[in-house]
């Protein structure tokens, strides 16, 4: 496994343009089987796997944790060396970021609802990096999980209005055996608020069955899930971020009219200071889908 700390390192140690596929899985480190997957996916594949590790800071808003963020370099390339990565990028914050750069990538009005709203800045830090780490590799293939299911569509409408060729996969969610979905942040969770975080992915599947059975029915409302989950996580101790029904095809509120045969259910919430979140596609839950 190779590692490049520095943009000239990395690109004498990248394969020639257009020897072997080149797959690329972008990560701020602190590696679990969520991370995993992606690099077994690519594996699978064949071709070059290459995997990027930076706290990226123009994604923090002042107040949140950047600067507790879990860093464990030497744990995430003993994890990289044994799944089988081909190189390692480890750039500098300095490097990634300097202070003299001024551009940023614009997320839109996407990148401003949802996890957006909250995190102010949030989504355009992200594919600014994303897209400086894009034209670094040239990957011809880049990987994402689906538990940002916001991020991955962001960065999905990036790669088709700059017209760049590469292509941008989601893999589902890797969750813990009590469904709760793999993040670096659950590490944070003490004893007791990781028992009360297992009832997230318990409530959003019961919200996405609920989903199933009112869409089925002429009397009953689909629309109104968001507003029985949001009630529920807040009895079963969360405080609540937010709750939404986006269209799958433009990731818009749904909040009037008929329901939609193809939606996701997103949510955020706080178990004690930590921020989880999660979504379920809902196209999947209706009858006949």
């Amino acid at each position: 496994m190779r590692i490049a700390r520095s943009f000239s390192e990395l690109r004498t140690l990248l394969p020639r343009p257009g020897s072997c596929p080149l797959w690329l899985v972008p990560t701020m480190g602190a590696l679990h089987d969520g991370h995993g997957a992606l690099i077994d996916q690519a594996k699978s594949e064949g071709g070059f796997v290459a995997v990027s590790i930076f706290v990226n800071p123009l994604q923090f808003a002042p107040g949140e944790d950047l600067d507790r963020y879990p860093r464990t370099e030497a744990e995430d390339l003993a994890f990289l060396d044994k799944r089988g990565a081909d190189l390692v990028f480890l750039p500098s914050p300095g490097e990634m970021v300097p202070k003299s750069a001024r551009i940023r990538i614009s997320s839109g009005r996407i990148g401003t609802i949802y996890c957006g709203a909250s995190r102010p800045g949030h989504f355009d830090g992200v594919l600014t990096i994303v897209l400086k780490l894009f034209h670094l590799f040239s990957p011809d293939v880049a990987l994402f999980g689906e538990k940002d299911r916001q991020q991955l569509f962001l960065i999905q409408e990036m790669v088709r209005d700059l017209a760049l060729p590469i292509r941008v996969l989601g893999l589902p969610t890797i969750r813990e055996p009590d469904g709760l979905a793999m993040s670096s942040r659950n590490r944070y969770l003490s004893p007791k608020e990781r028992d009360t975080a297992a009832h997230f992915p318990e409530l959003m599947g019961e919200a996405a069955r609920l989903w199933a059975e009112h869409s089925g029915h002429p009397s009953k409302d689909p629309l109104s899930i968001p507003g029985w989950l949001s009630e529920a996580l807040v009895r079963a101790g969360f405080r609540v971020d937010y709750v939404a029904l986006a269209d799958r095809q433009t990731f818009l509120p749904i909040t009037g009219g008929p329901a939609p045969d193809q939606a996701y259910l997103l949510a955020a919430v706080f178990v004690g200071s930590t921020r989880l979140i999660d979504n379920l596609d809902l196209s999947a839950e209706r009858p006949g889908v």
